[in-house]
């Protein structure tokens, strides 16, 4: 099968004239030449939904900040990717910053925003200087129009991906999450919001209380945008399915042969894009599959859903952000639990006790059922965590904590069941933590510091 490459250009795109080439750069003409309601109807007509995880029909979400009011708005490129098992961001950012450009600036004329940010993290060193090149030739070129377009670089941590925190560290604070959404409370918001301070309104703005309706999406979101802009929502729905159309950028890492980030149809079936990453080793077969760790285990009877949003739910999992890590039949499934439950635990803010605790005392006790110090009472207390974990939750982390977990524990009775009698069944003896520094040539740099973070967001020795 021929490779796809709307968004991941064969070559990649090292200059304006090459995404001029391959064509780009009419959407955002063509959107201005519209105006924002046409714009916004052909995003809905497109059906693309969101890339960066959460799957929100991207046109409704635009409508929703034009339809919030506000005297000001702004629009906000999220390339602070964290999750583990992707990198699909950062491949997106490396070989065609132009495309996530163009989007942004599209949805900014869309929303009517006359300030944009694009938020990546301080590490980012080869994606922060892909953009800012291409933010240099776009603005050389006259794309900008009297829009404001800043590059915004922020902390290691998780959190900063998601939405309500990243407006935070916009504003120069750390990544804790609000308690509303970005178009309900967006940007510099002077409108007093419970359990958090508002800004002070800014130099040569009116007073009053101002929302400042804030729309965020993720950067492939935007690049998917641009290409709709560019070639119409009909062709962008020429390949995927009725319900999921277009194409979605996938990273395999973790028992394949080649990790690599790819750009497949929706509809594609898991156990393709698998294969299309060399598989696991032979001998060996597929025994779980992680969508990142926000949503359930995939188990290896599933590998021929669908890649789309519908059929990843009805096998009781989800689409994610496209990071799939892949575990052989080698892989003991307590050990996995243990690892990723510690990334969560060690990446919750604290600003919600039942999450903070409750996350810190599942990875606890499934320590003590890995180390062979179980009891069945240890099953019964996660359990009761689980139930209570998400109580209050200002953001999702909490409910991958349960979802994940509680997956396992339901797929891979016999791995518990082995570790409470004392034993384990696989040969390994360490599951290194899925979080990606590097992926270059199917070669996988995991983010070894990972390991050795601390509740409070500080590094043990």
């Amino acid at each position: 099968m021929d490779p796809i490459s709307r968004l991941l250009p064969l070559t990649p795109h090292l200059s304006l004239g090459d995404y001029l080439a391959a064509g780009g750069g009419r959407g955002v003409a063509g959107a201005r030449a519209i105006g924002p309601d046409a714009t916004i109807a052909e995003i809905s007509a497109s059906g693309v939904r969101g890339r960066g995880g959460a799957g929100f029909p991207a046109g409704t979400k635009w409508r929703s900040v034009v339809d919030a009011g506000g005297a000001r708005r702004f629009a906000v490129a999220n390339g602070a990717e964290g999750e583990p098992g992707t990198f699909k961001d950062r491949a997106l950012l490396r070989s065609n910053p132009y495309a996530v450009l163009e989007g942004l600036l599209i949805s900014a004329e869309a929303v009517g925003a006359a300030e944009t940010f694009l938020a990546l993290k301080s590490s980012f060193g080869q994606e922060l200087a892909a953009v800012r090149r291409a933010l240099d030739e776009i603005a050389q070129a006259g794309w900008l129009h009297g829009l404001t377009v800043s590059v915004v670089t922020g902390p290691e941590e998780y959190l900063f991906g998601e939405e309500k925190a990243l407006l935070e560290v916009i504003e120069g604070n750390e990544p804790l999450p609000r308690w509303l959404p970005p178009y309900v409370h967006g940007l510099f918001a002077t409108a007093p919001q419970l359990g958090w301070e508002s800004a002070e309104a800014e130099p040569g703005q009116a007073g009053g209380d101002e929302s400042n309706p804030t729309l965020v999406n993720n950067v492939e979101t935007l690049a998917q945008a641009a290409w709709i802009m560019n070639h119409g929502a009909e062709a962008f729905r020429s390949v995927g399915t009725e319900d999921s159309p277009g194409t979605v950028l996938c990273t395999v890492v973790g028992d394949v042969q080649r990790p690599d980030v790819i750009e497949v149809a929706m509809g594609t079936s898991l156990r393709d894009v698998i294969g299309r990453c060399g598989g696991v080793s032979e001998g060996r077969s597929v025994k779980a599959v992680f969508s990142g760790v926000a949503n359930a285990v995939i188990t290896g009877d599933q590998l021929d859903t669908p890649l789309t949003y519908e059929d990843m739910e009805s096998a009781g999992s989800g689409l994610g952000a496209g990071g799939y890590i892949v575990y052989d039949d080698s892989t003991c499934l307590v050990e996995v639990a243990c690892t990723l439950s510690r990334f969560l635990a060690v990446e919750s803010c604290g600003q919600c006790p039942p999450c903070k605790l409750g996350t810190g005392a599942i990875t606890a006790i499934l320590d003590r059922i890995r180390d062979g110090k179980g009891t069945d009472r240890d099953l019964g207390e996660i359990e009761k965590r689980l139930r209570f974990v998400a109580d209050g939750n200002r953001c999702y982390l909490p409910v991958q904590e349960r979802t994940m977990i509680a997956s396992i524990l339901r797929s891979f009775p016999e791995d518990v069941a082995a570790h409470l009698e004392g034993s384990c069944p696989s040969g390994r003896a360490h599951i290194p933590m899925p979080k990606i520094v590097d992926l270059v040539d199917g070669v996988v740099t995991w983010d070894s510091r990972q390991e050795h973070k601390q509740p409070d967001w500080t590094y043990s020795d």
